[in-house]
């Protein structure tokens, strides 16, 4: 065993200090004092001797020290070994029977060794103690110096001024180091530990009050696989029998694999949940911005400090996806950036939204034209200038603190879309291959969101260009009539499609008013709105009625495939000032007649166009000079959070206040009833009829 001897107990020798409290291994033992003279008489006798032997000091001394106390069966051999010692034959030592004063025979470990005074006089001192007792504390020391020397956990033992006395041939395993490393010097001066500033005042704490601290997690030294230890220390206080504190013990536990299994297992925890959790957060909507910060919150915290989500621009904005080519520039847009703290590595990162042309030094490049991954897991100095943009964004990186990088790309249905861009500063961890598992698995979740979301937006692009090419571009050349229109798409683009508003001269001075709209959104409900507003143009310029009109349309667009649309037809005659409307379903018109309160005409509704074989009816009111029609579709006045009938006053409230033109008029309309993430798409059209003069009316002379 490796170990030094305890110093002695108490003061320091050396500070002339004399120890005073009871207590130690001679108390244990009971070691008994008898000094015979030369004839073998009695003359010193200790105390321990009368605990010993029965008879007190009294009885004992000036009488022959054989006849008193040694059986008569060694009595014999015992003298002859005395007269040995005090011949000078050196000391002797043994166990014999000794006599008690009770008659009991006891057996009597001795120790004895001649003694001279200054006159030449000898005598023996003879220590004594009891044979069974020597035994007992023999073997706890035998046994205590064998677990110590062969017990696999590490003991070490420390003196009260933390000092290092013991260290066991285990603890030498356990850290690598020798138990000379440790012996003589202070706790300090010893432990390598990175939690040496917290073990010391644990270790001073338990000295104090003697409250042990158990299986305390410690950090150790590295081994040489590159795994940093991990010890399991518990700290004990030493005293003595008489509470004398002499110490601390610790005993180490090496729990390196352990605490790295565990480690590793709720890492793979975690990363389940994440990827558990990227299947209900990411891809949420099909608006491609929202699903990248969708994914750049997911991964930070959690799995890295700073994030950015970058796509190929031409995947935005051509028809063909990026990612075909092997090599050379490539130009990404950021779709989204995001940092668990304000950093500087913000400012390092791409303009969200902006095109950003991407070298190909730069990892991100590298990262979209290969399809790998970019692992630097130690970033250096060298590496910022490949990680960031051009200009101060490498210094910004490393005042950032950027320790490692990880890139990753966003690949669905075999295309690259962009790159994941991935960094840590304040997360001491490096990214490693596990993390680059992870990063990988919740990539080619969210590009498939992303790619889903960008065909959402192509479509909805499509849909959008079709629905504007389809509807008028411009205000025609009616008589008697003026009139503004606006079509506002809804928030979720796709939504576009259905909705349409048309003005038609027709030959004989009269102007058809439509607004209607075909059920269903994107390019096939945009199609779908073309073919019957060709119809209803079309049908216009026979001259029929409303009603009439409605009917042929309504069997136009059975013929269809799962068609149907709701419409109001309108047609206005300057020359009897009157006008005649149909109505498919639709929501009612709006008639504001000069000097009065607007009024929702309560009109046959009719079935909407496409049931086939309902009758419309047609509806005949005056509309003089000054007098406003508004017609409009359901995505002004319906909502999900309002009842209908509480919309329409509110519409024909606004219409009641407003004496605006109505270009004036329509943006107010669609300011005040349409929200910023209205799902439905709205077309609007107002028309006031003229007086007969081609002057404007005194609404309008009036508008400020």
């Amino acid at each position: 065993m490796s170990a030094a001897a305890f110093p002695p107990a108490g003061p320091d020798p050396a500070s002339g200090e004399l120890a005073v409290e009871p207590g130690g291994l001679l108390d244990v033992l009971g070691v008994a004092a008898v000094v015979v003279d030369a004839t073998g008489r009695i003359v010193l006798w200790s105390p321990q001797a009368e605990a010993i032997f029965g008879y007190p000091a009294a009885e004992a001394l000036g009488r022959p020290a054989a006849p008193l106390l040694v059986s008569e069966h060694q009595r014999d051999q015992v003298l002859s070994l005395f007269e040995r010692v005090m011949s000078g034959g050196g000391p002797w030592a043994g166990v014999i029977s000794v006599r008690r004063k009770d008659g009991r025979t006891i057996q009597v470990e001795f120790r004895n060794t001649r003694l001279q005074d200054d006159e030449g006089g000898l005598y023996a001192l003879g220590l004594a103690t009891d044979a069974a007792t020597a035994r007992r504390v023999e073997q706890d020391l035998a046994l205590s110096s064998r677990l110590v020397a062969h017990s696999p956990i590490g003991l070490a033992v420390l003196d009260p001024d933390l000092r290092f006395v013991l260290v066991n041939p285990a603890l030498e395993r356990i850290d690598g180091r020798t138990a000379a490393s440790y012996l003589g010097r202070t706790f300090r001066e010893a432990v390598t530990s990175p939690d040496a500033d917290e073990l010391e005042p644990a270790l001073r704490e338990v000295l104090e009050t003697g409250v042990p601290i158990l299986s305390r997690n410690v950090r150790g030294s590295v081994r040489p696989d590159g795994k940093e230890q991990m010890w399991s220390m518990s700290l004990y206080r030493l005293e003595t029998s008489g509470k004398r504190v002499v110490g601390v013990a610790a005993s180490v536990v090496d729990i390196t694999d352990q605490h790295h299994a565990a480690r590793a297992a709720a890492r793979a925890r975690r990363r389940l949940a994440v990827i558990a959790d990227a299947s209900e957060r990411v891809g949420t909507t099909l608006d491609l911005d929202l699903t990248a910060h969708e994914l750049a919150d997911l991964v930070v915290p959690e799995f890295a400090d700073i994030a950015a989500v970058d796509v190929l621009e031409d995947i935005l904005t051509g028809p063909h996806p990026g990612g075909t080519r092997a090599s050379g520039p490539a130009v990404f847009r950021a779709l989204a950036v995001k940092a668990a703290y304000p950093t500087p590595a913000e400012e390092a990162a791409d303009p969200v939204g902006k095109p950003a042309r991407y070298g190909t030094e730069r990892l991100v490049t590298q990262c979209a034209r290969t399809g790998r991954p970019v692992l630097v897991q130690h970033v250096t100095d060298g590496d910022l200038p490949r990680i960031a943009r051009a200009g101060s964004a490498a210094e910004l990186l490393r005042q950032a603190g950027i320790h490692s990088y990880l890139a990753v790309p966003l690949r669905a249905r075999g295309v690259v879309l962009g790159v994941l861009d991935l960094k840590r500063a304040r997360n001491s961890q490096p990214f490693d291959r596990d993390d680059v598992l992870l990063a990988g698995e919740l990539a080619a979740r969210a590009a498939v969101a992303i790619d889903n979301a960008r065909w959402y937006r192509q479509q909805s692009q499509a849909a959008l260009a079709l629905q504007s090419h389809l509807l008028p571009h411009g205000p025609a050349r009616l008589n008697g009539l003026d009139v503004a229109y606006r079509y506002q798409p809804a928030s979720a683009a796709v939504e576009v499609g259905g909705d349409w508003f048309d003005a038609i001269p027709l030959p004989d001075g009269r102007t058809a008013l439509v607004v209607g709209d075909v059920m269903g959104s994107g390019i096939t409900a945009a199609a779908t709105m073309g073919q019957v507003r060709t119809a209803a143009r079309t049908l216009a310029g026979l001259g029929l009625s409303p009603a009439v009109i409605l009917t042929h349309l309504d069997r136009i667009i059975a013929d269809l495939d799962d068609a149907m649309a709701t419409c109001v037809y309108a047609v206005y005659d300057p020359h009897q000032g009157i006008c005649r409307i149909s109505n498919a379903g639709h929501p009612p018109p709006v008639h504001v007649p000069v000097g009065r309160a607007p009024l929702l005409l309560d009109l046959p509704t009719g079935a909407p166009l496409g049931v086939g074989g309902v009758p419309f009816e047609t509806e005949e009111i005056e509309f003089v000079a000054g007098d406003e029609l508004v017609l409009y579709t359901d995505g002004l006045v319906e909502t999900r959070d309002q009842d209908i009938d509480v919309r329409l006053a509110a519409l024909t409230d606004l219409l009641g206040q407003s004496s605006l033109p109505l270009e004036e008029t329509c943006d107010l309309l669609l300011g005040a009833l349409r929200g910023p993430d209205d799902h439905d798409d709205v077309a609007l059209l107002i028309a006031r009829a003229q007086p007969p003069s081609g002057t404007e009316s005194g609404r309008e002379e009036e508008a400020p």
